[in-house]
């Protein structure tokens, strides 16, 4: 049998092009190898969204419209819904048996997120979800989960649930997961951010058209010391050279010794890495418009990949009850 993989991401708005070469390219590599499952997290999107509930319904179908476009195989890959599958709750209640609040509060991601947004008290679903998230893995047993390296401390705590209750209830019912980092750099913002995110307003979304995407990329922040165009420039400090090395790695070295000698200006540089773009985005967008075009397909699929994940969940919840001796009724 293959290998299980389950990798996913939050629908609390469409996926851009860092979410593409970080995690996207890979799934859809990895779902040639691996028995693959797409976790849609809308119960974790709560945690920082729980007020604007509607716009999560709106980007579960965003974010499957994302993958589906980008090569996602839904005869090779079950794309499927969290909140639908009740037994990733169930073993959410479970594991959290298992974790002190003092573990949770320590984990340095949560601390860095609760930070970002803000949260000097934090709600118990958000301090949380790290045990949200070991059942996310675990209700299907997968062997490797793709993650960024931010996403770790999340890991090494899914790592120490599953020996705990193996160890615990002397049981092998739970699968010890692997993390696979992405082997490509984070892609930075538009703005020269450290990051592209959904809501910095600095990120180039699958979904742009054509002209939305030349505009973000001649808006993009470049070397600030370059003001004329025969002023020697300095591309390590470049939003749009970072992309080049990225999305032009051919002609990155050229890019590089031209921008510096001011043999090539930013609009031009910046029009260059636009074809580059486009190209990769274009195929992209046709296989977004049949989708589209085709909404009761899209639903059909997660609907099929819900139940298949509920038929794997109810399988594993019924092994980890066993082993919890948890039958109170017999039978």
């Amino acid at each position: 049998m293959k290998k299980r993989i389950l990798t996913g991401d939050r629908p609390t708005g469409n996926l851009h092009l860092g979410h593409l070469v970080g995690s996207l390219q890979n799934r859809v590599a990895l779902q040639e190898e691996y028995d693959t499952f797409i976790l849609i997290a809308d119960v974790q999107a709560l945690t920082t969204h729980f007020e604007q509930p509607e716009k999560i319904t709106e980007n579960v179908y965003a974010v499957a419209l994302d993958n589906l476009s980008v090569g996602l195989n839904p005869e090779k890959a079950s794309l499927f819904v969290q909140s639908m599958v009740p037994t990733i709750a169930e073993l959410t209640v479970f594991y959290s048996m298992l974790v002190s609040v003092n573990t949770l509060r320590h984990n340095p991601t949560i601390k860095t997120e609760a930070a970002n947004y803000g949260y000097e008290d934090m709600t118990y679903g958000f301090l949380g979800y790290p045990v949200s998230q070991t059942a996310d893995i675990t209700f299907c047993n997968a062997n490797l989960v793709p993650v960024g390296e931010d996403q770790l401390p999340h890991m090494e705590l899914t790592k120490k649930i599953v020996r705990r209750f193996n160890d615990l209830y002397k049981t092998n019912v739970l699968t010890e997961p692997e993390a696979m980092l992405s082997a490509c750099p984070r892609l930075v913002g538009l703005d020269g951010n450290a990051k592209m995110g959904k809501s910095l307003n600095n990120a180039i979304f699958l979904c742009d058209t054509e002209e939305m995407v030349k505009a973000k990329i001649l808006s993009a922040k470049t070397d600030p010391q370059r003001i004329n165009v025969k002023d020697k420039g300095h591309p390590d400090v470049c939003s749009a050279f970072s992309y080049h090395k990225i999305f032009n790695p051919d002609e990155c070295e050229n890019i590089c010794e031209s921008c510096k000698q001011a043999q090539v200006g930013c609009v031009d540089c910046k029009n260059n890495l636009f074809k580059k773009v486009n190209a990769l985005l274009k195929p992209i967008r046709q296989k977004r418009e049949y989708y589209e075009a085709h909404p009761n397909l899209v639903r059909e699929i997660l609907v099929a990949g819900t139940e298949k994940a509920n038929t794997i969940g109810q399988e594993t919840v019924a092994k980890v009850k066993e082993a919890m001796k948890i039958n109170h009724f017999g039978g």
